[in-house]
């Protein structure tokens, strides 16, 4: 099946410098089909015009393109309305605007947010803002030994005073499946919110937000075969109508006056400005793609690709993993170090032989500080990879040590 796949992605099986690429890098970023390529030609070559605003043909066909994608997000996540999903242009800029315009009109001293050490920083830094501008106080859910959200934490340090708990669905470093329906029961027996950062997951596994009990659900296209520069923010109905817009300008507006604005109706009134037609019609082609691939095919190549890394990169003996190291609960996210030689190192000499990894904190340093590490190395395997990607980063790894001079 793998096999078969490799050949809807133009990039793979491409020589750079001396070697065919062996892409392992898609917890930053996933690479695209022809499918969803095409799409993005086909809007812009085939009728690009700005959606929402004109009467004439091309711009009927751009709104159609970007609102049929809209409605093919809704249904990909399963909320219960088109309106509850507002394009933004990645899942920092959602996480932002819920931080702007839910958060900070709503927390005052005495409140807390609670989010995981795992967090990445898009889903962290904001909440310090948050914060520090109204006296909240931000609390943290550590780990347990495996890398698992610690259970004791998640009943303890969600509390009356819990207004919002902001957690990572699938954690970028650890590739660990957290309990979100779990989480969220608790956030709402205290009367808090959940925002779920889904950018690991929405590429992964199936998400069914109302399954999930999720009052906010974010992700970026980029990292599950769309283009970059599209993201999703889903919020319950309720929640958004009684927010403020975070950006202002057009297409976001009923009218306009010299002193007073009102503004348009969800989802029109947090997508101020132009947007980018071209990414929601990527975005459309590329939930096209994994939904004919499916998830549970998804999920068992990741299993097979995991449990195959983990066996061989423990027979290692001078790599140390992170985390949980069994497959189960696991999507295909390995972290690991090799002694003695720095994780830039590491993706440097694995570069001259074709291998693409990731190495550094990966935007959780306070993951990396709870670890005891400063950086690691992340290999990242996705619905296109195979074992003899897999073969090909333990014959570079062992090879590491001694180009360093070990």
């Amino acid at each position: 099946m793998n096999n078969n796949i490799l050949h809807d992605f133009p990039l793979l099986g491409k020589k750079f410098g001396d070697h065919t690429v062996t892409y392992l890098d898609n917890g930053a970023t996933t690479q695209k089909p022809d499918s969803v390529i095409k799409a993005v030609c086909g809007y812009y070559g085939g009728c690009n015009a700005n959606p929402h605003r004109g009467a004439y043909a091309l711009s009927v066909k751009a709104t159609d393109i970007y609102e049929s994608a809209r409605q093919k997000t809704q249904k990909f996540i399963n909320a219960q309305s088109s309106d509850e999903i507002i394009f933004t242009k990645n899942a920092t800029e959602a996480l932002n605007l819920i931080a702007y315009s839910y958060a900070l009109p709503r927390l005052q001293k005495g409140d807390e947010i609670v989010i995981s050490i795992a967090e990445h920083h898009s889903n962290l830094v904001p909440w310090q803002f948050v914060a520090k501008s109204t006296g909240a106080t931000l609390k943290y859910i550590y780990l347990a030994p495996d890398g698992h959200f610690d259970r004791h934490d998640i009943e303890t340090k969600i509390t009356a005073n819990t207004k919002i708990v902001a957690v990572t669905h699938i954690s970028n470093v650890l590739g660990l499946i957290n309990p979100i329906d779990t989480i969220a029961a608790k956030a709402h027996e205290v009367g808090a919110v959940i925002v779920v950062d889904g950018s690991q997951s929405v590429a992964h596994i199936a998400v069914d937000v109302q399954k999930l009990a999720a009052d906010f659900f974010v992700f970026s296209g980029h990292k599950m075969l769309s283009p970059m520069g599209i993201g999703v923010l889903y919020g319950k109905k309720a929640l958004l109508d009684a927010m403020p817009p975070f950006l202002m300008g057009g297409d976001m507006i009923e009218y306009v006056e010299e002193q007073e604005t009102t503004f348009a109706d969800l989802p029109q009134k947090f997508e101020a400005g132009t947007q980018n037609v071209g990414g929601a019609a990527g975005l459309s082609a590329a939930i096209d793609y994994l939904e004919a691939v499916g998830f549970h095919t998804i999920e068992q190549i990741e299993q097979e690709l995991i449990t195959y890394a983990l066996h061989n990169l423990r027979e290692l003996p001078f790599i140390t993993l992170y985390g949980c190291d069994a497959a189960e609960g696991k999507t295909g996210i390995v972290t690991f170090n090799v002694q003695d030689v720095h994780p830039h190192d590491v993706a440097t000499v694995l570069d001259s032989f074709g291998v693409a990894i990731r190495a550094g904190h990966h935007c959780a340093q306070p993951l990396m500080k709870y670890l005891g590490v400063n950086a690691t190395c992340r290999a990242s395997f996705y619905l296109y990879n195979t074992k003899e990607d897999i073969d090909r980063l333990i014959d570079a790894l062992k090879k590491v040590r001694s180009i360093m001079g070990y």
